[in-house]
This record gives C-alpha cells, sequence and structure tokens, in this order.
C-alpha cells in the first residue's frame, strides 16, 4: 500500500502544504499567502494566528487535492523560515507580540552596542553565527524589553519562544510538545553547534530565560502526534528542519562538498561540509546543516538578501515588465552586460559583505541603456553574487564544487539558469521536482517512520531536468565578474 507523507512549508510570504507519496512525487499542493506588516521603516512583521490559520488550511486542501482521507497521512514533516520569532503564553498558546521576520533590523543598534563590547568572537566561535538582527536572540530580547510584563512572566516560565516550527508543533500538539530541530535552533544565536546544547553564557549576553526555550531533537525524530481535534486525525509529526537546509536534504547533498543554492525572495547556498565545523573568515555563516541518530552534519551558508526580489522590483516598482515571465525574452535579446550592472541592495548586502546600510544601484547606464539591458543586469546580478558565495567558501577552505544544485521559483527562468553556469563556470543541475524544500521535511519524516531506509536510498530518488553547463569562455565571465566587483565597492557604506 503507498504511504503518503504531509509536509508543511510555512514560508515568508505564504503558508504551503504538499502531500508526496513514497517515491517523493507531488500528489496534492495548496498554498495561501499572508500579510506582511511594515510597522516601522526596516521592521518586518508576520501575525502568528495567519500564519497558523493558513497552515491549518493548506494542510486540509492539499489532502482533499491529493484526494486522500487525514487517517491515510503517515508522517508529517515541518519546514519553516527561519530566524523568524514568535513569543506565546504557555496558558494559551496566544502570541504576546506579532512574529518578528528573520528580514527584521529593528535590533541593528543593540547588536552594534554588542559588538563594540567585543562580544562577537564569543558568538562567532559557539554558534557559527554573526552578530546581526538576522538572528533569533536579539528578536525573543526587543519582545521582552517591548512588551509589558513580557521579562517578568518569561522569568516565571509563562512564555515560550520558538521558531515557527516550534509555534506549529506547539499548535498541532495542542500545547503538549514544546520543540524545535537542530537546524533551526542553530539560527538563533543561542544554541552551541559544537555541543548541540542551549549555551548559558549566550543566554546571558542575551539576557534570556532557558525555560522560554524548546527541547532540541534531531531532524528525524519524534515531535509528538497531531490531536484529532486540530487536523481531523492522530498522525505523527516526524521531520523538522529550517528551509534551507530542507532544499539541501531534498537535493540529496548528503556527500561532503556537494551544494546546493535556493532562488527565491532571496538566495541562500549551503555547502555540505561533513563533520568539519568550518569557522568562516569571509563572513559566511557555519551551520548545522542537519542532525540524524545523534549525528551532525555541518554547512557552511552564504545568504544573498534579494534574488527574486529583484525581479519583483523590476515588475511593481520600475514597471518595466508585466509579469516575471517576461524577464526570459528581454534578457535573452540584450546578452550579458559588462558594462551596465544592478546590484541590488534594497536591504543591504548579504555574505560575504555583510553591509546592512548598503544601498542599490543601477550603475553604467548611457543614452543607450533601455528596459532589456536594466533586465538582464537584474538578472546577471544573481549569478555575479553567487559567484560572491563560492569564491568566499573556497576562501574559508571548501573546495570550489564542480557543479550546483539549483532550486527556487526562479530557475524555471532557463535564461537565469543558464547565466548561473556560464558566471561560476561550473555544470548547474535543474532537478525534475523542484519543490525540494517541501520534499526534504517529507524525506526527513519518512526517515523516522521507516518509509525511507536511510539516506541514500533517498538520494536514489533525485532525478535531474535539465544540466546547464557554461557557454561562455572563462576569460570573459572573469571580465564581468571583476567589474561586478568594481560596482559592489560603490554601493557600500564603508
Amino acid at each position: 500500500m503507498t504511504q503518503f507523507i504531509l509536509a508543511i512549508d510555512q514560508g515568508t510570504t505564504s503558508s504551503r502544504a504538499i502531500v508526496f507519496d513514497e517515491k517523493g512525487k507531488v500528489c496534492g499542493l495548496a498554498q495561501e499567502e499572508f500579510e506582511q506588516f511594515f510597522p516601522e521603516d526596516a521592521w518586518v512583521e508576520h501575525e502568528p494566528e495567519q500564519i497558523w490559520e493558513t497552515s491549518l488550511a493548506v494542510c486540509q486542501q492539499a489532502v482533499k487535492q491529493a484526494g486522500l482521507q487525514m487517517e491515510q497521512i503517515a508522517a508529517i514533516g515541518i519546514t519553516n523560515q527561519r530566524e523568524t520569532t514568535v513569543v506565546w503564553e504557555r496558558s494559551t498558546g496566544k502570541a504576546i507580540h506579532r512574529a518578528i521576520v528573520w528580514q527584521d533590523r529593528r535590533t541593528a543598534q543593540v547588536c552594534q552596542q554588542m559588538k563594540a563590547k567585543g562580544l562577537e568572537k564569543t558568538i562567532q566561535e559557539k554558534t557559527g553565527l554573526l552578530l546581526d538582527p538576522y538572528f533569533s536572540a536579539s528578536k525573543i530580547a526587543w519582545i521582552l524589553e517591548h512588551v509589558p510584563d513580557a521579562r517578568q512572566r518569561a522569568e516565571k516560565g509563562e512564555l515560550c519562544f520558538g521558531t515557527i516550527d516550534s509555534f506549529l508543533i506547539w499548535r498541532l500538539t495542542a500545547g503538549k510538545q514544546h520543540l524545535t530541530d537542530a537546524t533551526n535552533a542553530s539560527r538563533t544565536s543561542l544554541f552551541n553547534i559544537h555541543t548541540q546544547e542551549w549555551d548559558e553564557e549566550l543566554l546571558n549576553i542575551f539576557s534570556i530565560p532557558r525555560s522560554m526555550l524548546p527541547e532540541v531533537k534531531d531532524c528525524s525524530d519524534d515531535f509528538g502526534v497531531s490531536e484529532k481535534s486540530v487536523l481531523g486525525a492522530e498522525i505523527p509529526i516526524a521531520g523538522v528542519a529550517g528551509d534551507q537546509q530542507a532544499a539541501l536534504i531534498g537535493q540529496a547533498c548528503f556527500d561532503q562538498g556537494m551544494a546546493k543554492s535556493t532562488y527565491g525572495t532571496g538566495c541562500f547556498m549551503i555547502m555540505n561540509t561533513g563533520t568539519d565545523c568550518i569557522q568562516s573568515t569571509q563572513k559566511l555563516l557555519s551551520t548545522v546543516a542537519y542532525r540524524i541518530d545523534g549525528k551532525v552534519t555541518y554547512g557552511l551558508e552564504g545568504s544573498i538578501f534579494i534574488a527574486g526580489a529583484v525581479v519583483q522590483w523590476l515588475r511593481d516598482g520600475l514597471q518595466l515588465i508585466k509579469k516575471a515571465s517576461d524577464t526570459e525574452a528581454l534578457a535573452k535579446e540584450a546578452g550579458y552586460q559588462k558594462d551596465v550592472f544592478v546590484v541590488p541592495a534594497f536591504t543591504g548586502l548579504g555574505a560575504p559583505y555583510w553591509d546592512p546600510d548598503a544601498r542599490g544601484a543601477i550603475l553604467g547606464i548611457t543614452r543607450d541603456t533601455g528596459i532589456k539591458e536594466i533586465v538582464s543586469a537584474a538578472l546577471m546580478s544573481v549569478g555575479l553574487q553567487t559567484v560572491d558565495l563560492l569564491k568566499a567558501m573556497e576562501k574559508d577552505g571548501a573546495s570550489f564544487p564542480s557543479r550546483l544544485r539549483i532550486d527556487g521559483g526562479m530557475i524555471a527562468n532557463d535564461w537565469i539558469a543558464q547565466s548561473l553556469s556560464d558566471l561560476m563556470q561550473i555544470e548547474v543541475d535543474r532537478p525534475q521536482n523542484v519543490e525540494t524544500t517541501a520534499l526534504g521535511a517529507a524525506y526527513l519524516a519518512g526517515l523516522q517512520q521507516g518509509i525511507f531506509a536511510s539516506l541514500a536510498e533517498i538520494g536514489e530518488l533525485w532525478r535531474k531536468e535539465k544540466t546547464f553547463a557554461p557557454a561562455i569562455d572563462a576569460a570573459f565571465a572573469d571580465e564581468i565578474y571583476q567589474k561586478w566587483q568594481k560596482q559592489v565597492q560603490r554601493v557600500l557604506s564603508h
């Protein structure tokens, strides 16, 4: 009898649910967007109730679309936007403040003050992360400082903190389970990735009571069962991973040196570094790639803040295109730009620069520059930022990969996929199943429930749709990249 797994993929702009069979085939899919709140400049919030309601709704819709009853689901896997922070009441499950999203920069000044005290080295050595508003710890501290009575209540043990996975597990189990997995824990700035435990020194640095924190489990593990009153059936929650790590698993990058890059709103590249936890000197992040059977596999991660968002900007901000797919024909017509560059530092620059105050620019324009040149330059910025990440990984001692597995909404565009290969000068593989994030969560849940025997068996299920090989010579690619580097220097804030 075929076994089915329900994957909840709770993202930054929408909640999705996908039903997979035991071969990793999509049987049902549903997606609902929810509201983004921007109360002040560089603040980004979500309403936790909307996250919960949309997640619950898409689960029901996806199972129905698959032609199944909830009782036929063998396991649930959860993957989620990472770092986004929720604090809720232990007694009611109600959030005491809107969720503070990973993109939110409100704690930038606090992080600067902590850096001035020389705390970044300790934080980086223990967590593999930079001292930055991006991560959860300073967001939790902000909620404790700014919500009336929050600190006193937290110290009395009345409040829970969680990333979105923890919040969903709490709600699905009707408050019986307060859990997270090692990948999400590794993005909080409170978890020591070497000892695999919440770290007392880090909790003291950020003034966060330990009682708020969830228990940390393996990615494939027993996270409790969904309550019948909530989902309509008691289903084991058996796999959890943050979205980028889930995509690494969905792309079956199980060997050291394998890498995947996901092109969504932003772009996130993770390279599997095996049992080596590489301490980056290039402002990359050392992170837990996955933890299975108590064994940790580490990853080196680079984040690009703006990838798919540059296409939204072309469409909604500049109104140069009507729909995202229009970019392919325009870029094809214009070809590669050696003189016109778009540096999309709309919210600062991510790795390897980590300059939150950098701002975007269109550079090198002349009277001849038109819509198609700007579109081409904007799409190229995604590939050029990816080259930045690969070169940084190489400087950190990781080997430059011979190929890269890509996924995310942007890579349906052949021109983008080809430009990635051309600019990086390596082969790029696009999988048949581009739902790699949800698939990774499903694989983890299936592994725990015995639907899959091993990672090796999961690796056998990966299928390539198309390989893109470099079609321009290395000298031309390098010329473009050197010019890009000069233009980036012009937008940095220091």
